[in-house]
């Protein structure tokens, strides 16, 4: 069996006979010997008795969702070529060719493009304004920037890829973010990747689709964002604590004066807020990226064992402790002072100027300690022995 046509199927009664109908073609015209394969998720409609009579394989996938269906056809898939789309007739399974010519020149994903910046074609009421012109540019620019995906239309619902390389890329999502780990993952693991121009057709359903713009929009989003803890978490984290470990040495001697502006204890009360928010944003980001490490989210890295191996539980406590004794010991001399007073009333603006770097080197030491236990009970030394 070379190649297998996936559909995943909910109730796609009114388009299901077309789109089998044209992959059928397909493989007559590509000389292939290849299969059309319905990943049938519960339909009610007659679908599976439909697809059945025109000659296409059917699997019965019980657990719900459009990553669930598509994962069970595609593992439930003869080919070693396999070319997927939605069976509600938006993508003409009858112009496959490309897709086999480059899967057969070695191409481990091929996507389809459907946007015109991309050498694609959108048909006339085949895509909604705001899926056109706002999710699908941004989302693609999110990926590509994130991740450097080489594709321009980011979420394409027809794309080609290899057994092999499904496989390898170990996809865990069950809902529509399944397209999105998909090239993420095939960028991340150096998988060789390309597109094809295609054209979009308008739904040939007279139903709603099943895709809630808004809904699956947000999940697509939210998982790049998780999938990138640099982005979510470390550019974020750095640049704060920068800013503010910064801001907050400058203002712990005098004020800091900028132009107009005088910068006092109150700049220096947020100062110290940015830079315990910023390191534990950096920190958040180590934790992301061990835990999908260790899960199989994200791929291995080269440089993370390295890291892992130079930065033990010993080392993290130890910082921790050191941090911390300097801020008691910077707390303990305000304290003094306090004594010399009879502790009685100090001035509220050389104690606060004392005081807050005291308490913010206190806390991040703390942070440090707690936060190695917490890396340590990842399961960090499992992938660096």
């Amino acid at each position: 069996m070379k190649l297998s046509v996936v559909m995943p199927c909910l109730n796609e009664a009114e388009t299901l006979a077309s789109c089998i109908r044209k992959a059928q073609q397909s493989l007559t015209d590509l000389a292939i010997q290849g299969e059309v394969l319905i990943a049938d998720n519960g339909s009610s409609d007659g679908s599976q008795e439909l697809a059945r009579s025109l000659g296409a394989r059917v699997v019965d996938i019980a657990q719900k969702g459009y990553g669930h269906a598509l994962r069970g056809g595609i593992e439930a898939a003869a080919g070693k070529f396999i070319i997927m789309a939605d069976s509600d007739d938006s993508y003409d399974f009858s112009k496959l060719r490309p897709f086999v010519e480059k899967l057969q020149a070695g191409h481990d994903l091929v996507m389809g493009c459907r946007m015109p910046w991309g050498g694609g074609t959108v048909l006339p009421g085949a895509m909604p304004w705001k899926h056109r012109w706002i999710g699908n540019p941004v989302l693609s620019f999110i990926g590509r920037l994130f991740f450097k995906c080489p594709v321009t239309d980011f979420h394409c619902g027809l794309r080609g890829f290899t057994k092999a390389a499904y496989l390898k890329m170990d996809l865990r999502t069950t809902g529509m973010e399944l397209a999105s780990e998909m090239v993420i993952k095939a960028t991340l693991q150096n998988m060789k990747i390309t597109e094809v121009p295609i054209t979009l057709h308008p739904d040939g359903r007279s139903r709603p689709p099943h895709l809630r713009s808004w809904r699956d929009g947000w999940r697509h989003l939210r998982f790049m964002m998780l999938f990138s803890p640099r982005w979510l978490f470390l550019i974020p984290g750095i640049s704060l604590g920068a800013v503010g470990g910064l801001f907050l040495s400058l203002l712990a001697f005098q004020p800091l004066s900028l132009g107009p502006v005088v910068l006092d204890i109150n700049s220096m009360l947020v100062a110290a807020m940015m830079l315990l928010v910023g390191f534990q944003l950096i920190y958040s980001a180590v934790f992301l990226r061990i835990y999908g490490f260790t899960q199989g989210f994200l791929p291995d890295q080269p440089q993370l064992r390295v890291w892992l191996r130079r930065v033990t539980l010993e080392k993290g406590v130890i910082t921790g402790v050191c941090l911390a004794l300097i801020g008691f010991f910077l707390l303990l001399l305000a304290t003094l002072k306090w004594k010399s007073t009879g502790f009685g009333a100090l001035d509220p603006v050389s104690s606060v100027r004392q005081v807050v770097p005291a308490v913010t080197l206190l806390t991040l030491g703390v942070q440090v300690i707690f936060g190695s236990f917490f890396l340590s009970s990842l399961g960090i030394n499992r992938p660096v022995d």
